[in-house]
């Protein structure tokens, strides 16, 4: 099945998977409510609230782990941001491919457990640093108060910064955990054990693999993972 793609609520609910466009659409609102996401303010003047819409995604799971996914996203419309005003730095690094090989090899040689894991909802645990207003989405239009904004506290899917501030949130994260962050890939951590061996993560926005000669470490950053991040995991 190739991914699959609506605008609309009334395609969703129209849809031959209504129920499961419906219960992705109930997750997403519980996660952005969970994040304190935004606050409703009334729009400051001078100031200019950026649009937003919700798409509807149908993608392929994992072979052996996971069904097809149904993911609704509420996306704010990023393009309507402007460079010194709505953000300022977007840069947001990935791991390079040859560190994933090189993790792979070390996995080979060394026979090391392998797992993968991906941060559900990523985008809304980054800390906006800019002052970013958005128009209520039809979804939470708040009656006697439908002219008002949400002022944004999280980043948000479609945000210019939004990588970014993900990154730097899950960077911090993991120097509070007391792992190293190489200099030649700033997506690739580490922290020694005290038998001498290693436990590594590498980070591709919000999918991960974590690498180490102990299983009992691997479970322990993962619950330390999933106390700070909603995770899916999806084993060895």
């Amino acid at each position: 099945i190739e991914d699959n793609i609506l605008f609309t609520f009334n395609e969703a609910v129209h849809n031959v998977d209504s129920v499961n466009w419906k219960e992705a659409l109930d997750e997403e609102i519980w996660s952005l409510h969970k994040n304190q996401t935004w606050e409703l303010v009334q729009l400051p003047k001078g100031k200019k609230a950026i649009e937003c819409k919700r798409v509807y995604t149908k993608k392929k799971g994992i072979q052996g782990k996971a069904n097809i996914r149904f993911k609704a996203r509420l996306v704010a419309k990023g393009y309507a941001q402007k460079e010194g005003i709505d953000y300022n730095e977007v840069f947001s690094p990935v791991v390079k491919i040859t560190s994933t090989r090189i993790l792979l090899a070390l996995v080979a040689q060394f026979d090391l457990d392998l797992a993968q894991l991906d941060v559900k909802t990523a985008f809304l645990h980054g800390d906006l640093e800019d002052e970013i207003y958005m128009s209520q989405p039809d979804c939470f239009i708040i009656a006697v108060k439908e002219n008002w904004a949400c002022k944004l506290n999280k980043s948000l899917y479609g945000l210019k910064q939004s990588p970014r501030q993900w990154y730097k949130r899950f960077d911090w994260f993991m120097i509070e955990k007391e792992y190293t962050r190489i200099q030649l890939d700033h997506c690739v951590n580490f922290r020694k054990l005290p038998d001498g061996s290693f436990i590594y993560l590498l980070l591709y926005v919000n999918d991960m693999l974590i690498a180490s000669k102990s299983n009992e470490e691997i479970d322990k950053l993962k619950a330390q993972l999933a106390r700070e991040f909603e995770m899916k995991d999806f084993g060895e």
